[in-house]
Parts: structure tokens; sequence; C-alpha cells
């Protein structure tokens, strides 16, 4: 289900900080981010999210992830989470941290059987940079906190991959074995400890909560658009190539033939939907200084770099090359986000 990417931080997020002594207004400024993401109807996108832990590690230190989940208490999370809390044992709370976490955030939980346990990685469907380490400490430490709150037992990952630097009050904290500077992260869970029940288990506040969230979860789908619905899909896919109709239709469950009209009665085409993705992703790109030219031009599925300079001309008469300089020589006076 596509999640729209605008992001509610929960009030027990910003109740932890002031705990630890750290200004709002100061990260504001640091993130760059308007004051209306603070207030109680606020949401960020993923960008800005990504930029509050980067400017949150520089304020708080590195462990600075750690520290907050230390800080949280289960009781003030928001129902997507606090279902976790009460499940039968720890193989399920990590189920259903995934099957939830999109009512949150538009971030993908992705929870894998192995032989020798089960695995856990997280993708942001509209990051176009590497999520902050900050952010990744907060996310981990937050499931092994979770389980062992839960099971009333000081239960250890059975290995974690970090791309950050080595930190010995994380290596204390997990008590496992973690792969520093690691190309990827995940967290893995020993298959024996799956089966740990909780303590706070819960099965009437459970059926409770499953019926609200599954109730969310469903008008959340029922009010997406199969427009906003392909799109999302183009963005997912456009990195692996240029996404044809018979793969998006397929991964959709549905005829190419039956999506087709479906987009016609919505106003739109298969082929203006490609293209407009790609537009909304060059100009994403391009404010990142990281990426050169060529490697947008493969990040968009073309085939070769004159094919997205004439494309990028169509949409903005000029070429990436200007657009980018005019955006850092002027960038009150370009709006990159729609």
């Amino acid at each position: 289900m596509p999640t729209p990417d605008r992001i509610k931080t929960p009030d027990t997020f910003w109740k932890a900080l002031e705990s630890l002594s750290i200004n709002r207004a100061a990260l504001l400024r640091d993130a760059k981010l308007p004051s209306s993401v603070f207030s109680s109807e606020g949401r960020m996108t993923t960008k800005q999210l990504f930029a509050m832990w980067e400017a949150l590690q520089t304020l708080g230190g590195d462990d600075i992830g750690l520290a907050l989940t230390e800080t949280m208490h289960e009781a003030t999370l928001p129902p997507s989470f606090l279902v976790a809390f009460h499940a039968k044992n720890v193989g399920e709370a990590l189920h259903r941290v995934a099957r939830f976490k999109s009512l949150c955030a538009p971030e993908e939980f992705r929870v894998t059987a192995e032989d020798d346990g089960c695995a856990v990685t997280t993708a942001w469907t509209y990051a176009n940079q590497t999520e902050p380490d900050a952010l990744t400490d907060a996310t981990f430490t937050f499931l092994v906190n979770m389980v062992r709150a839960g099971t009333g037992k000081r239960i250890t990952p059975r290995g974690i991959e970090l791309r950050r630097s080595r930190s010995e009050r994380l290596e204390t904290w997990f008590d496992c074995p973690i792969a520093w500077n690691a190309p990827h992260v995940r967290i893995t869970f020993n298959k024996a400890d799956l089966e740990i029940p909780f303590i706070s288990y819960n099965s009437e506040l459970l059926e409770m909560l499953d019926a609200a969230l599954d109730a969310d979860l469903n008008e959340a789908e029922n009010t997406t658009s199969l427009t906003e619905q392909v799109r999302w899909h183009l963005r997912r896919a456009l990195t692996a190539g240029r996404p044809e109709l018979s793969s998006i239709a397929r991964d959709m469950a549905i005829s190419e033939r039956s999506l087709q009209r479906h987009l016609r009665s919505e106003g739109h085409s298969f082929k203006s939907l490609l293209s407009d993705t790609r537009h909304q992703l060059a100009r994403e790109y391009l404010d990142e200084p990281d990426f050169d030219i060529s490697e947008i031009a493969y990040l968009l599925g073309y085939e070769d770099q004159g094919s997205f300079y004439r494309a990028f001309q169509k949409w903005e008469h000029q070429t990436p090359a200007e657009w980018r300089s005019r955006l850092l020589d002027s960038p009150d006076k370009v709006s990159i986000h729609t």
C-alpha cells in the first residue's frame, strides 16, 4: 500500500528530546526546517525527517539514537507501536511492527525468516539519500528494547550490521556481534527467541488495537487513488531500469487492460505518470550535490545521459546542469517539492 510522504512525529519523541535537554529551536534551525513541523498537526517529508536526524546527531552526539530509546516509555507510544508490546511473543511483535509501520511513515519494515533466525531490514520509499546513522540506531534499539520489555528477559540479537563507526556504548547495550562500517544495515534475532512469550501479552487489548489499526489501514488503502498507487510503484521500480506497464500491473495484481482503463478514468496514462515521476525524482536528485548527472540519468532508468538531458529540457526548458546551478544560486526562488 503506498503511503504519502508525510510523517507525523509522535509526542513521545518531543518529550524525550526535552528530557535530554535538546532545544527544539536549535534543532529546527540546524535542520533548516519550518516551525510548522513541530506543531500538533505538523508533518515532515522523508527528506526533512532525515535532515532533522542529522542535526539531532550533531546536537546530541553519535549515540543520540540509543539515548532517545532509553528515555521513551511504551505507554506514551502511538497505537501502531503500542500494539507490538502486547503481542503474544517476540516473532509476533516484530511482524506487528512491520504490519502497522506504514501508518506512521513511508518506511517498509521487512521481516525475513532465515535458517538460524529472523532478519529485519528497513527501506524508505521516498528516500534519495542514506538513512542517518542516529535514526538507524533508534530503530534497532527500539526493537531490542521492545522485546526485552515485552519478555522481561535480556534478549540479545544474533547479530547487527551498521553503516556507522564503532560505538562502545552501543556494543555494551546490544551485547551481540556488530559489523561496523557495513554496506547496509540489518538486525537479526535468534530463531529460538522468536517463540519467547511476552509477559505484557493482552489478548483483549490486542484485539481492540488490531481492529482499530486494521480499519485505519483499510481506510488509507481505499482512499488512495490508483494513480497514486502507480506513482508509488514507479518510484520503487525506476532504479532497476525503465519500468514497463506489464511489470507494474503484475506488481499490483491487475491486468494491463484494467490498469490502463482505470488510469484513463482518473485522467492519466501510464506514459504520462512515468514521465511525471521521473520529472519529480530528477528535481529531487538534482537537489543532492552528491549525485552527478550521469548517475541521476541511471537512477531514473535512462539508457544514456543524452536521453535524460532531452527529457529534462522538455520539462524545464533548460539543462539539468543549468537547473542545478540556478538552484544553488537562488535556493529561495526554486521550489523542488510538490
